[in-house]
Order: C-alpha cells, then structure tokens, then sequence
C-alpha cells in the first residue's frame, strides 16, 4: 500500500511525523538523482556524495516544499544546486563552462575505440557516453528531459533559466551530442537518429 502513495501523500506522512516514509521517497528518486550529479561531476564518487547531500538538503527543507511543482522538478533544482556548490569547493571553474578553450579539450577528451569495443557495446552504452562528454548544462539539460521526461517549464525552474532559454539551449544540446555520437559511431549514428 505505502507503494503506491504519491510523492505528495509520502511528504504529507513524513511531515505529519512518519519520518521512516522518507526512505520511500528516496528510493524512488535516488537512481534520477545519482545520473544528474554524475552528469556534473563526471566522477563516480562525487556524484554519490552529491546525491547524498541533496538527499538531507531535502529532507531538511521538505517542510518548505511549496508543492506549486511536482516533487522530483524542486528534488532536481537541489540537485542542481547542491552539485554547482560542489563543484565549485573542489575548484573546478564551472564558470568557463562556455569557454571554447574548455570546450575542446573537453572535445578531445575522448577515448579511443577498435572494432571489436562496438559490436561489445550496444547503443545505450554509446549515448550515455556522448552525453558524459558534453558540457555539465546540456548534460543536465539532456538528461532532465529525456530520463526526467521533464517539460522546458520544469527544467527551466530547475536550471533557474526561462522556458525559451532552455528550449535554444535544448537544441544546441541535442546538435553537440549528435556530433559526439557521429565522432563515437561513425556510420552507425545514423541508425540510432
């Protein structure tokens, strides 16, 4: 039964004193959660460490959920936040996060494949790939919207940006992870677009 609560009826017990319901909530987010920070950090650690933290921010601060928006689009704007925060403790300029210098290292930060390494991976493997080398927002913006299936208003109230920024930068997004399928697969991007 406790299942198949809603996340609003989950908060509402958690809040009315049924704190072990928490562990509900996040068991169903933490997977979501987990790709995002991972999506930022590119590091398997940091990203369980951000997770963790979002997690506690949350529940901190559920009792200020507004519930004007969905519960996983105000979990994902922590998670945002809380890994822009890391980031910038562990010294990464996430400012230059435009940079074209930046950008192209990031470009030729790729590995090298042989033939036998494709017909091992299947296409999920490769696009999760392409996405780990785009730029931290359009990884976040990719993944909220494809994996979070989140709407541009939703991503927008996450990312703090209006919904037609998102959209442009959606688009943007989509054409710089095309190119890095096309640099990843070659020929075979075209059976995956």
């Amino acid at each position: 039964m406790e299942q198949k609560l809603t996340d609003l009826e989950l908060i509402q017990n958690i809040l009315a004193g049924d704190t072990a319901q928490y562990a509900l909530l996040v068991k169903r987010h933490q997977r979501f959660v987990f790709t995002l920070a991972l999506r930022f950090s590119k590091n398997r650690e940091d990203a369980e460490e951000i997770a963790q933290d979002c997690f506690v921010k949350a529940y901190k601060a559920l009792a200020t959920f507004k519930q004007t928006s969905k519960f996983s689009t105000w979990l994902y704007t922590i998670t945002y936040t809380t890994a822009m925060t890391f980031l910038r403790k562990k010294r990464l300029d996430t400012d230059s996060i435009h940079d074209e210098e930046t950008f192209l290292q990031l470009e030729n930060h790729t590995s090298n494949f042989n033939a036998n390494d494709y017909e091992k991976q299947d296409s999920h493997t490769f696009l999760n790939q392409a996405i780990g080398q785009l730029m931290p927002d359009d990884a976040a913006i990719i993944t909220l919207f494809y994996k979070g299936e989140q709407s541009l208003e939703e991503i927008g109230e996450t990312l703090h940006m209006e919904p037609n920024t998102i959209k442009v930068k959606l688009h943007r997004a989509r054409q710089r992870l095309k190119e890095k399928l096309q640099y990843l697969l070659k020929d075979e991007v075209k059976e995956l677009l």
